[in-house]
């Protein structure tokens, strides 16, 4: 690649951004800037004048000015930081959400029509492009718990389940098609006939970088998964696909999303809560054993192309600490 190569990629991306705007007015009565800053208020969990700037790079009296005409404007109110003091805390007010949910919706409705364009065979390698330039390119910060939200499904993320089990189990432990088959076969039971009463799935989200620019995730992007369901014994429920993406590991989102399960099957009367594993998914195990998981039955077998032993363990729910 050669610097010529970046930039006529930048004049082409940049003419199909002005398309996108032609004769709309996208972001008026704001300028881009202003509407990015519109839009980092009403999806960012940081709201701190600090972090504003330097989540999107701007000069702090550039910044200022602008949240100078929105307070002007009654979209914003600045107070000290709760956390601390000497920062400013930044928050929306019901006209500024009202003004950055009209920002959306624009923009929502500009880039739908631009991927209406897009063959539907040719959307996963538009992603799939889109994701590898923002993982090579994009800030390279480490990730923060804080920046990870529970959530739950919306269009599209149970699919996102089935691609990334495949795809991570295939990668790390060389399953082979076998188990993609298997988790479409639990995703699709779940997404045809499931009790939202009794049976749920947490998608975990990840904000702040690298960011999502897909219009569906809402500005995060999914970083690990869980689902409860019925199982087949009386008052008892499955804990199923717990994941977690690679570059996410390490700041408790595992834990999370099985104490999100946990939590959820004793709130609706469930007695025991289970889950079926192999024994070389060692991490997992050590957080099912933290909740109080205990081992019921072991027994070999061979699937997905390998050799393992599966696991059997119960927690009891009356038993599991609050």
């Amino acid at each position: 690649m050669t610097v010529q190569d970046i930039r006529s990629f930048n004049r082409f991306y940049t003419n199909v951004i002005g398309a996108l705007d032609y004769g709309r007015h996208l972001y008026a009565p704001y300028t881009l800037t202003e509407s990015r800053v519109l839009y980092e208020l009403a999806h960012s969990r940081r709201t701190d004048a600090a972090d504003l700037r330097a989540e999107l790079s701007l000069d702090s009296g550039y910044l200022s000015r602008i949240l100078n005409r929105f307070e002007q404007d009654g979209l914003v109110q600045r107070a000290p930081s709760e956390e601390d003091p000497r920062r400013r805390r930044v928050t929306l007010t019901a006209r500024g959400r009202e003004a950055a949910g009209l920002l959306d919706e624009r923009a929502r409705e500009t880039v739908g029509s631009l991927l209406g364009s897009v063959a539907p065979g040719d959307r996963p390698r538009l992603t799939e492009a889109m994701r590898t330039i923002r993982t090579i390119l994009g800030d390279r910060r480490p990730p923060r718990a804080e920046d990870v939200v529970l959530r739950e499904p919306r269009p599209g993320d149970l699919g996102w389940i089935v691609q990334r089990n495949a795809a991570l189990y295939a990668a790390e432990y060389g399953w082979n098609t076998d188990y993609e088959g298997l988790v479409a076969r639990i995703v699709a039971d779940f997404a045809e006939d499931h009790d939202p009463h009794l049976e749920r799935v947490w998608i975990a989200e990840q904000w702040g970088s690298p960011r999502s620019s897909e219009v569906e995730s809402g500005g995060g992007r999914p970083v690990g998964c869980v689902m409860c369901v019925r199982d087949e014994a009386p008052g008892t429920a499955r804990l199923r696909l717990l994941l977690v993406e690679p570059d996410a590991r390490g700041l408790g989102i595992g834990d999370r999303l099985v104490t999100a399960v946990v939590g959820f099957a004793r709130g609706v009367g469930y007695r025991d809560l289970v889950l079926w594993t192999n024994d070389v998914l060692a991490a997992a195990r050590r957080i099912y054993q933290r909740h109080g998981f205990v081992l019921t039955a072991e027994k070999p077998h061979r699937s997905f192309g390998k050799d393992l032993v599966g696991q059997d363990w119960r927690l009891d729910l009356h038993g599991a600490p609050e």
